[in-house]
């Protein structure tokens, strides 16, 4: 009698620890996941930035008056940057992402819309990240 009581026992308690067991596997696995996409967002956030700031340069360097700046494609291993920029202002020839050439303020004038959206590659995660960022700059 006593020795099918120990089997019975022995038998609870592996039982038991292979539950907490795999309970433990899984709450590290989903962590690690966790961990990975934040990752992955800090590095949407920088590089949202970045291709910003990228628009930013290219329009300065670029001849407005014989076309303009119209979009950017930043690309990564992990993330993509799409870069569409609108302008405001006269003076603008050659272009045709003028949202308004009645400007007449001399400050106002060449005044840009940045519209960056930066996106993973869906092929590393299972929950994509898109950001999106419009900015009024004057370069």
């Amino acid at each position: 009698m006593r020795r099918g009581f120990g089997i019975i026992t022995a038998i609870i308690i592996m039982m038991t620890i292979a539950t907490l067991m795999t309970f433990m596997i899984g709450l590290s696995s989903s962590t690690v996941k966790q961990t990975g996409d934040i990752y992955l967002k800090q590095q949407a956030e920088l590089m949202l930035r970045s291709a910003t700031e990228y628009a930013l340069l290219a329009i300065s360097g670029h001849n407005n008056n014989i076309n303009c700046v119209k979009n950017i494609t930043i690309n990564s291993s992990n993330l993509t940057a799409k870069v569409n920029i609108w302008y405001l202002g006269n003076g603008i020839s050659g272009c045709t992402q003028v949202l308004d050439n009645g400007v007449v303020t001399t400050d106002s004038n060449m005044t840009a819309i940045i519209d960056v959206v930066v996106e993973s590659n869906p092929a590393l995660s299972t929950e994509p990240i898109r950001l999106h960022r419009r900015t009024i700059q004057k370069p």
